[in-house]
């Protein structure tokens, strides 16, 4: 699916927040055919001893191990599965690369001082997150523009991670698909402006699903901006439970994809 990006208004001052990855550039390369050059604020990985102690919190460490275990297996399938993620990004048209006419600038993190003087000296018009961390609310509360989040799944029934992959393993295939939403306090609870569906290719698992979603929101990212810029973003109605998602334990994971065919 190629999307539909030409330009929607002239040069506009967009920053999009990242930590990086394939998906992110794919959705900054996009922005950049609608919006010109785009201002991307990238923030250093989080370290992994604080990402662990504050997942621990959240699911236990007997949870937090066999999650662990998963993300390990996907970083490794990655590298082990170049030829069938280079097909889709020759299938969907994608640039997994930030274009050279990006402007990049790095912060320790998305909650940190210096990040609040970046976007003060760059004064954007719309912040967009994409694949960074939590916002705290006192960051939030001194960004004076829309702030608005690409979320890898619908929400509210698929909050948090891997959404594309949680909405098949729960046999509920109509909820394959992307979110942008307004950022508040919570995990992927702001008001919902848009939503895709769509499908995932065959052969396609836990560690190529963000890159189809990525594919499939584009245009969808960028008319949510653009609405954003205008003043014209409004919320859109959804009625379903809000669940936050994780990564599944790999014992998890086994069985749903032994029993149900969803890696």
């Amino acid at each position: 699916m190629t999307a539909d990006i030409s330009q929607v208004g002239g040069p506009r001052r967009v920053c999009v927040v990242t930590a990086g990855g394939q998906a992110p550039a794919i959705m900054i390369n996009a922005l950049g055919a609608a919006f010109g050059a785009i201002d991307v604020v990238m923030e250093r990985p989080e370290p992994a001893w604080s990402f662990l102690k504050r997942r621990a919190r959240n699911v236990g460490w007997t949870n937090l191990a066999g999650q662990y275990l998963t993300i390990k297996l996907i970083v490794q399938m990655k590298r082990l599965s170049r030829r069938s993620v280079r097909q889709i990004i020759r299938e969907e048209g994608l640039q997994v690369e930030i274009g050279a006419q990006h402007r990049i600038h790095n912060v320790e993190s998305v909650n940190s001082p210096d990040f609040i003087e970046k976007i003060d000296a760059l004064g954007p018009e719309v912040v967009f997150l994409c694949g960074c961390r939590i916002v705290k609310p006192d960051i939030l509360a001194r960004v004076r523009v829309p702030i608005l989040n690409c979320h890898a799944g619908i929400t509210p029934q698929y909050r948090g991670m891997n959404g594309g992959y949680w909405a098949l393993a729960n046999g509920d295939v109509a909820n394959f698909g992307t979110t942008v939403h307004f950022v508040d306090v919570g995990v992927d609870t702001g008001a919902v402006i848009a939503q895709i569906r769509s499908t995932p290719g065959k052969g396609d698992t836990i560690w190529t699903y963000p890159l189809r979603q990525a594919a499939m929101s584009r245009t969808m990212c960028v008319m949510s901006i653009q609405a954003a810029l205008e003043g014209s973003a409004e919320p859109i109605e959804t009625i379903s439970p809000s669940v936050q998602r994780y990564h599944p334990e790999i014992w998890k994971y086994l069985w749903v994809g032994i029993t149900k065919g969803v890696w």
